[in-house]
């Protein structure tokens, strides 16, 4: 048993949990942090950062492919994946090493292995006493006044079509790859699955995606949906929206995949399956709790994280709300400021920004102008285009269909929210996330001097154009 008692044990060392602990320690408290696996969870190792590594290769090869274009002629270049996967790698090490030093140097204990929740006993008269045990058999129990779950999340299998790290893929097995495949079909049209259809796209694989919704991106407006799709048709990814797969339609032999849809047959070297995630909430002692779920096990929480455990908090992709890395950030950081007694504003996922990364890239925030008048808001949409935009144009002139759209209330004069596709847009919805913050208005947007010439020139000119004072459009 740990001799010490500590203020807050944080279950979990990824995104949400790591800056947590620094937070915490921030306001002076002892921490705990449990991990058994590597610091910096999914989003460092599996996720987020390996993801954009290689989508930057493929924004390199692709620019390399049109480089002739710019004005520059380019011969006999050639992919090295090998180079690409260990570049990748070491952008991942870097960033781990700097996690390890944030917590030497806030002070955090860190405790590798698998960490439980226990009920009641005689080392505490609540439950949230940790348990951890560690992978010689080895085991510690970490008494404390607070404990925040931050265990996350990780890929949904398909029942006929289960992970073999071989042909049927996870996002995580998709990146360990040493060899690309030539060809490739993804399941799932959401966020993970076409931000790798447009990296592997660009790298020479041939990409087919299967959706089984209506369209691509269910969750973003159907402008952006469109468009996104229209332009990674036009680079050769291929699209079988409002397909649906069951065992009789899918063949698995030992090095191909066999789909029998739309009256034809599709074979492919490899399958990603990306048709969401599921919370890591299972053998973590929710039972030894009062924590509720919900039928998907996602740990239910009030608007400062809490959970029916007063003293037991949860943050991240566990308690299912908005997936994001930094919106998990966001929840854990409320958390620990509202057990310190600090009076944290709640967070509103309306004003979280949301970002696709692929090529062009998409991003928003809020409401989209379908959502708006589906939750009966008297809601109008203005439109910018990227090619009114110098630098656009110059950042590339074949490919100017992205646009930025504001969705306002009428009633209010307030925005609702604002969605883009086109170069760079995961930056430029930033000036966007401050707008909503600071609850500023289209006027302010607009007559916010820009400098000319930039991307973020569209913002100035939507929001002017929304005052009906528009200059370029």
């Amino acid at each position: 048993m740990s001799e010490e008692k500590y203020d807050l044990v944080i279950l979990g060392g990824g995104t949400a949990g790591y800056v947590s602990a620094i937070r915490a320690s921030q306001l002076g408290k002892k921490v705990a942090l449990v991990e058994n696996n590597l610091l910096g969870g999914t989003c460092l190792h599996k996720g987020c950062i390996p993801t954009k590594a290689l989508l930057k290769s493929a924004e390199v090869m692709d620019t390399v492919k049109r480089s002739s274009e710019f004005g520059v002629d380019v011969d006999n270049f050639k992919l090295n994946f090998e180079n690409i996967q260990q570049r990748k790698n070491d952008i991942v090490n870097q960033m781990h090493g700097g996690v390890n030093h944030l917590m030497d140097h806030n002070k955090i204990d860190v405790f590798n292995g698998t960490g439980r929740i226990l009920g009641p006993s005689i080392f505490s008269p609540q439950s949230g006493t940790i348990s951890v045990e560690y992978e010689d058999g080895e085991s510690d129990l970490i008494p404390n006044s607070n404990v925040l779950i931050c265990t996350g999340s990780e890929p949904i299998s398909l029942p006929f079509l289960p992970f073999n790290n071989s042909t049927i893929l996870s996002s995580s097995d998709i990146l360990a790859l040493e060899q690309l495949p030539d060809t490739l079909a993804i399941i799932g049209g959401g966020v993970i699955g076409l931000e790798f259809a447009s990296l592997m796209n660009d790298f020479g694989v041939e990409v087919n995606v299967i959706e089984a919704g209506e369209r691509i991106l269910p969750t973003e407006s159907k402008n952006i949906a469109n468009t996104l799709k229209s332009e990674l048709t036009t680079k050769g990814v291929k699209f079988h929206e409002n397909t649906q797969l069951t065992e009789e339609n899918v063949t698995v032999e030992n090095d191909a995949v066999t789909f029998d849809i739309e009256d034809m047959q599709l074979t492919v070297d490899k399958v990603l399956v990306s048709i969401g995630r599921k919370p890591r909430t299972e053998d973590i002692g929710l039972n030894n709790t009062k924590i509720k779920t919900t039928d998907k096990g996602h740990i239910i929480v009030n608007e400062h994280q809490q959970t029916d455990d007063k003293h037991i908090y949860a943050a991240g992709d566990c308690i299912g709300k908005l997936q994001l890395a930094h919106v998990g950030s966001k929840e854990g950081m409320i958390a620990v400021e509202h057990m310190s007694d600090q009076q944290p504003l709640p967070l509103d996922y309306n004003k979280m920004p949301r970002c696709i990364y692929t090529q062009p890239e998409v991003a928003s925030i809020g409401l989209n102008i379908d959502e708006a008048k589906q939750q009966g808001y008297k809601a109008r949409a203005f439109k910018v285009p990227f090619k009114a935009i110098g630098k656009a144009v110059i950042e590339d002139t074949n490919n100017q269909n992205g646009f930025c759209e504001i969705v306002i209330d009428q009633n209010e004069d307030s925005v609702l929210g604002l969605n883009m596709i086109g170069p760079h847009v995961t930056e430029l919805i930033n000036e966007v996330s401050l707008l909503q913050f600071m609850d500023g208005s289209t006027l302010e947007l607009g007559l916010t001097t820009h400098a000319h010439p930039s991307l973020s020139e569209v913002l100035m000119e939507l929001g002017l154009k929304v005052e009906n004072r528009s200059i370029h459009v």
